[in-house]
């Protein structure tokens, strides 16, 4: 497997070539990932062409995101065969820092967005928003792009992602890109590599409580019992750990009691060791 993808280590080489780029007149998308990408991945890639003229993806297992007994060391790790599939998505450059790079001794700095880190993944996972808000932040000033993009399967992040850039008047686009799935309806991610073939049939359960909730809640019945029967779905399905099923505004993330515009349908748990997400629109 061979990368041909132009691969850059440094903020000053990363600006260098987007300033190039925009100043022969190129609208530059930026696209940050961790990394183990797939197909949902080289959609960002496929949504920042449609908003630009080149695409910059970032690969960058960024350790200020996970908490002390989360999978920092286990998350999986392919650069080479990532930077072939950016490639062939259409991406023209990958960004690929170490962590001496993006955290240099003495880095003291970091960035926390009130009020929203503190709900629904943040109320189990204290501290990780301020980590992903700092590594952000970190890669939109490095690229200072025109657009940047992030998906949909970790609303709370985007949500965060478009308060902090309004806030700190980051001047890079945010734009959200719908999730991907596959064809039985399990969102697409990295972790799901974690999941045995019985995990990954009974993972299916946190789509479907999604769907048969939103189902309810638009037929009529209470948003509470509505909720309640999506709980006892996901944990019949044998998640050992529910940690929240909530209809939520879209932006400000506060839980809602009805139907509102904007309002989402949020959901998280864990099955065997893997802690997995989804969420839906409810109109």
């Amino acid at each position: 497997m061979t990368n041909t993808l132009p691969t850059l280590r440094t903020p000053a080489e990363l600006r260098a070539q987007v300033r190039a780029w925009q100043a022969a007149g190129k609208r530059v998308a930026f696209v940050p990932t961790m990394g183990a990408l797939h197909a949902g991945h080289l959609a960002l890639v496929t949504k920042g062409l449609t908003l630009a003229d080149v695409v910059v993806a970032s690969i960058f297992v960024n350790p200020k995101q996970f908490g002390p007994n989360e999978d920092l060391a286990r998350y999986p790790r392919d650069e080479a065969g990532d930077a072939v599939k950016l490639a062939g998505a259409g991406c023209s450059l990958l960004y690929a820092p170490d962590v001496a790079t993006m955290y240099p001794p003495g880095f003291a700095s970091f960035v926390r967005v009130g009020g929203l880190p503190d709900l629904l993944c943040g109320r189990v996972r204290p501290g990780h928003f301020d980590g992903v808000a700092t590594v952000v932040a970190k890669l939109l000033s490095a690229a200072q792009a025109d657009a940047a993009v992030f998906g949909e399967k970790d609303w709370q992040q985007l949500a965060i992602v478009k308060r902090m850039s309004a806030d700190l008047d980051i001047g890079t686009e945010i734009h959200g890109c719908a999730i991907v799935r596959d064809d039985d309806g399990l969102a697409l991610s990295s972790r799901n590599a974690y999941l045995s073939a019985d995990e990954r049939s009974r993972a299916l359960a946190l789509p479907q409580a999604l769907q048969a909730t939103r189902a309810a809640i638009l037929g009529g019945m209470p948003v509470a019992a509505a909720l309640a029967a999506g709980e006892r779905t996901v944990k019949s399905a044998g998640f050992v750990r529910l940690d929240y099923l909530e209809l939520v505004d879209g932006e400000t993330l506060h839980s809602l009691g009805t139907q509102a515009p904007g309002a989402r349908l949020m959901v998280a748990g864990v099955i065997g060791t893997t802690r997995l997400i989804d969420n839906i629109a409810l109109l």
